[in-house]
């Protein structure tokens, strides 16, 4: 299934360390003003597979990486038991690199200032396979207001041959325990299935 992304390539940066560099000296939006640490990666930046969520928690924050709070624990688990490895096979990263305060969901000024970063990190790492983790990374990657319900587990083709799928935010499925086929959960496990059988087909 095809969806084009309005993300074009872009900048002059050569390398991750750049634009990490970049990240953690911005000021271009208001959230420089609260943040404590910019949060820009973990993982392998050889990975085939990127994950892109919303924007930093109180414990990134105080990290500087990303999901490491319940959500990203949480995430970890679900990897895990999808047999994908973290360390080596997942680049993690956001769509904004500074926590919103109160964890609001960023504001389009905030994402758009962003844009540059993830843009750069896309195009560096190349990744082969992109999930999009909720509604805020479907906005600002793919330019979609559908909702995850209605396009979670499905591929979109993307820049460059990657392919994209939008999948529940982990935060989503700590709110929705039940495991019964058809639930969130119960979803999120049909479409890690598909993403590891994806990655060994790479």
């Amino acid at each position: 299934m095809s969806k084009e992304s309005a993300l074009a390539g872009c900048t002059s940066w050569t390398s991750l360390a750049e634009v990490e560099k970049a990240a953690k000296n911005c000021q271009d939006c208001v959230l420089c003003q609260t943040r404590n640490k910019v949060v820009f990666y973990r993982g392998s930046v050889d990975a085939k597979l990127m994950i892109i969520g919303e924007g930093p928690g109180q414990k990134e924050d105080e990290t500087g990486l990303p999901f490491v709070g319940r959500a990203g624990q949480l995430l970890d688990k679900i990897l895990e038991a999808g047999n994908i490895c973290r360390e080596k096979e997942v680049y993690v990263c956001n769509v904004v690199k500074c926590r919103p305060p109160q964890n609001r969901v960023p504001a389009r000024e905030e994402a758009d200032a962003c844009r540059k970063y993830l843009e750069a990190q896309i195009d560096l790492v190349k990744p082969k396979l992109i999930l999009l983790a909720g509604a805020t990374a479907v906005q600002h990657v793919l330019k979609v207001k559908d909702p995850i319900s209605r396009i979670r587990g499905r591929w979109f083709d993307f820049r460059s041959g990657a392919k994209v799928m939008p999948i529940f935010h982990p935060s989503y499925l700590l709110r929705n325990d039940s495991k019964e086929p058809g639930s969130p959960k119960w979803l999120m496990w049909q479409d890690i299935k598909l993403v590891r059988s994806a990655l060994d087909a790479i």
